[in-house]
């Protein structure tokens, strides 16, 4: 296996390894060369490192990183990218480890590594991990959070008989008040045609939330959602979700497909009406949808909050290495 380095952008199109993210049974949609490339043309600040491993002509692996302030870090950043780090496919993943560090060692650059979004769970924790000591590295494992996380049955009677009592019987009351105090409703996805509009509302509640939230959504990653919402609607990877009652949308959440999984990106909801939970009840429906499209995780992403357990996900751990020359 032969690993090359390179600093062109271009690669994320001329070196395509998508296909290489599919067959890695930890490939996500934030693995793609696609989202990375968007990613990178809109926050990206340091230095850029693509690696490509290739074997007999055709690409096995491939990660990408930044160089800022002589420190290393997987493309992605820490604020909108769950997951994060190299990509292989099935039996070149402690291989592609070991030769990635070694080229970005060689390479040069960068004293320490702080590199995070990598599930306990998955390969490349560990694969890291033992490839950073290999090469004389010092390593430190750290946390970096919890992304909790639904495996879904079949169908969605079975996956509201699996929880228990209580969960299921507050989302199915969560409606019956929703539907007592404002009629009728109905879930309805963005379509090419009304998505930038239906965005405009979804940042309009977004900023309309307390605390840090109401604060996130600043002009820069209004952008950056917009430019997702484009690249990636088309092949229905993207999904703005609006729930919508009495003439009036309530409630709206962002979500990726990809894969056999379905991952809750964002939410925003209208405060007028959040005695009534409209957040959740979406929420319910999203995971229904889900199972239609016959995902087989809800992923829920980072953040250890209160909520998601209220649908009976498990908590993910997430790792982060810290690596010193």
């Amino acid at each position: 296996m032969r690993v090359e380095l390179t600093d062109d952008p271009s690669c994320f199109i001329a070196r395509d390894w998508t296909e290489v993210t599919v067959a890695d049974p930890d490939g996500t949609f934030f693995h793609t060369p696609a989202y990375l490339k968007l990613w990178w043309e809109e926050f990206g600040s340091g230095a850029l490192r693509v690696a490509v491993a290739e074997s007999d002509g055709r690409p096995v692996g491939a990660a990408g990183v930044e160089i800022v302030d002589r420190q290393l870090r997987f493309l992605g950043g820490f604020d909108v990218t769950d997951y994060m780090g190299p990509v292989a496919r099935p039996g070149f993943q402690e291989a592609m480890a070991k030769e990635l560090l070694a080229a970005l060692l060689a390479d040069g650059g960068w004293d320490r590594a702080d590199l995070r979004g990598l599930p306990v769970e998955g390969s490349w924790l560990g694969a890291l991990e033992e490839a950073g000591r290999a090469v004389g590295l010092a390593v430190v494992r750290g946390d970096d959070g919890v992304a909790p996380c639904i495996d879904l049955p079949p169908s969605y009677q079975d996956y509201l008989a699996g929880l228990p009592r209580k969960l299921r019987h507050e989302i199915r009351r969560k409606e019956r008040r929703l539907v007592e105090a404002a009629g009728s409703y109905s879930v309805h996805l963005s379509s090419p045609q009304t998505v930038q509009r239906d965005l405009d509302l979804f940042f309009e509640l977004h900023r309309s939330s307390p605390g840090p939230k109401g604060k996130f959504m600043n002009a820069g990653m209004e952008i950056f959602f917009r430019r997702l919402a484009e690249a990636f609607l088309p092949g229905r990877r993207f999904h703005l979700a609006f729930l919508e009652t009495g003439g009036r949308k309530v409630a709206g959440a962002i979500g990726f497909a990809f894969k056999d999984t379905f991952s809750l990106y964002n939410s925003s909801f209208d405060r007028e009406f959040g005695a009534w939970s409209p957040g959740m009840v979406l929420v319910a429906n999203l995971i229904q949808g889900a199972v239609e499209l016959g995902c087989h995780r809800f992923d829920m992403l980072t953040g250890d909050l209160e909520y998601k357990y209220r649908f009976g996900a498990r908590p993910r751990q997430i790792g982060r290495l810290e690596l010193v020359r």
